[in-house]
This record gives C-alpha cells, sequence and structure tokens, in this order.
C-alpha cells in the first residue's frame, strides 16, 4: 500500500520509497525524498517562480531518462501551473513553490531545470549563465582554470560571479544581472566565451562541435537562450551515483587539482549547508544584480 504524507496540509503519496534509484551505492528513492526535504530551504528559493523541466529517470539512471516540460498528467490540483509562451504555442509548466509541491515532484524522481528568467517576464534574463563542460581527457580541473579567468573577466564588467558544480562532469558560473532580454545576455556571454578562447586557447572552445573540444573545456554560453534550462542548484543529477549540483566557494576552485575534490553526493551537503549556507544566496537579491555593458 503506498504511503500517504502530510506536508504543509497536503496529503501526498509517496510510493516505492525501498526502491533502489542508484545501484552502485544503493541509493534509494525513499533516501531521495529524504534529501530534498532536507535541503528544501535553500532549495526552494532558487526554483520559485521559474518554471520547472523534468529531466526523470524513474527507474534510476541505467533506465529511461527522459524530459517532461508540460504539466505531468495527475498533477494534483494544487500544485501551481502557468502559461509559458514557446515559438510553437503556449504551454503549461509547473512551478515550484512550496515545499509540498517539492516533494511532489521530487516524487516523480527527477531532476530540476529551470530556465534564467521569472514566470512574470519570460524572456527577460535575470541570470547569466556559463556552462563549463569538459572534453576528455580535461576534467573539472581545467574546468576550475577557465572559471577562474571568466569571474575576473566579469569583475572588469562589473559583474560577480558565482559557481557551483554541474553534478556531472563540469561547473556552472552564475551572476545576477539587471533585467535585459535574453538575446542580449546570450549576445554577452558568447563575446566572453570568444575571448576566453583567445586568452587561454590550449583550454577553451567556444564551439559546440565535438572534435574541437578534445582536452579542452567547451564554455557553453547558448543556455541563456530563453528557451533553454540548466540544472538547478542542490538538485540531484541522474548519475552512476547520487552527486548533487553543488555550490562551491572560490577558494575550493582555485585549488581543486583533483575531480574528486569536486564532487559532492546527497550526503555530504547538509554539512556543507551548516559549514557555508547558501553560498549562492546573493543571486536571489535583485540589488546585487551586475547591469551588462
Amino acid at each position: 500500500m503506498t504511503p500517504i504524507t502530510e506536508v504543509e496540509g497536503r496529503r501526498l503519496a509517496l510510493s516505492n520509497l525501498d526502491k533502489v534509484l542508484y545501484p552502485s551505492t544503493g541509493f534509494t528513492k525513499g533516501e531521495v525524498l529524504h534529501y530534498y526535504a532536507t535541503i528544501a530551504e535553500v532549495l526552494l528559493p532558487h526554483l520559485r517562480d521559474r518554471p520547472v523541466s523534468f529531466l526523470r529517470y524513474p527507474d534510476g539512471p541505467e533506465g529511461q531518462v527522459f524530459f517532461t516540460k508540460n504539466v505531468p498528467p495527475g498533477t494534483p490540483d494544487w500544485v501551481t501551473t502557468a502559461e509559458v509562451p514557446r515559438s510553437e504555442g503556449p504551454a503549461r509548466m509547473v512551478l515550484v513553490q512550496d515545499l509540498a509541491s517539492l516533494m511532489w515532484a521530487a516524487n516523480l524522481v527527477t531532476e530540476f531545470h529551470t530556465p534564467q528568467w521569472v514566470i512574470g517576464a519570460p524572456g527577460l534574463a535575470d541570470r547569466l549563465v556559463f556552462d563549463l563542460d569538459p572534453g576528455a581527457p580535461a576534467t573539472v580541473v581545467e574546468c576550475c582554470e577557465v572559471a577562474v579567468w571568466l569571474r575576473e573577466r566579469l569583475a572588469v564588467d562589473g559583474i560577480e560571479a558565482y559557481v557551483k558544480t554541474s553534478g556531472a562532469k563540469g561547473l556552472h558560473l552564475l551572476a545576477g544581472v539587471a533585467p535585459v532580454s535574453s538575446e542580449r545576455v546570450v549576445s554577452y556571454a558568447k563575446e566572453l566565451a570568444v575571448e576566453a578562447e583567445a586568452a587561454l586557447p590550449r583550454l577553451v572552445v567556444h564551439r559546440m562541435t565535438r572534435s574541437l573540444r578534445v582536452g579542452k573545456v567547451f564554455v557553453d554560453w547558448s543556455q541563456n537562450a530563453a528557451r533553454k534550462t540548466t540544472a538547478a542548484p542542490y538538485t540531484l543529477r541522474a548519475r552512476a551515483v547520487e552527486c548533487v549540483s553543488a555550490p562551491v566557494t572560490w577558494e575550493e576552485v582555485s585549488a581543486c587539482v583533483d575531480p574528486d575534490q569536486l564532487a559532492f553526493r546527497a550526503g555530504e551537503l547538509e554539512v556543507r549547508l551548516l559549514e557555508y549556507g547558501d553560498l549562492l544566496e546573493p543571486l536571489l537579491d535583485a540589488g546585487l544584480a551586475g547591469a551588462l555593458p
């Protein structure tokens, strides 16, 4: 019988809690739900008012993995949804606004991905993001060197950058920006990616062509496009182990000489939060956002 749990006055059927989702470590669905309940206080502000795309993996990362952008069938009527413009016509998507909605969504077994804009201003970006993706044999160690360069370059324009692991192979750089069209952010981000390639030719490539990426870091500027989404801070990833997209300090980035130094699993986040708090909290303060030049 599926247990019923009450969360903030909402009744939730949380299913298959003993199901192993990460076979290499034995991490279960119940542990996934426990993780999200534990970090909800810091995760929710980064999801709030942003339409969520779900990358679902209900049978674990080794099973079927698929994106869901539209409101999933069976979504409770108390979960907030909103109409989102798309080139092929408007769609209705989920907004994860509270703990009950988060636990309902986590029960679907999903990564959380969000755009760089909020629902009240679609296509008007308040975030800038760079996805630093290493091409083997490059690793997150090389991403760190590129991240430091980008941080310093953004600072020249008065923009403060923050960093998190992707939860996969690389890093995500994020910055708050005064609201501006997504097209303008894409253009600016591409300019900086091209500059990074010129400054660090042995390390950086700004084009997606895979043959160019061997041993280099692809600085993906395109995720600033209004139609695209990026893995949210603190989301679990559909990887071999229960890795998390974890905020990190610039000191950790500068000191990284081994990929394992910047690989964080779900069980490690509670201790990190006690030590550091939410390292990405400044992104939530519009007063700290930088203006694109």
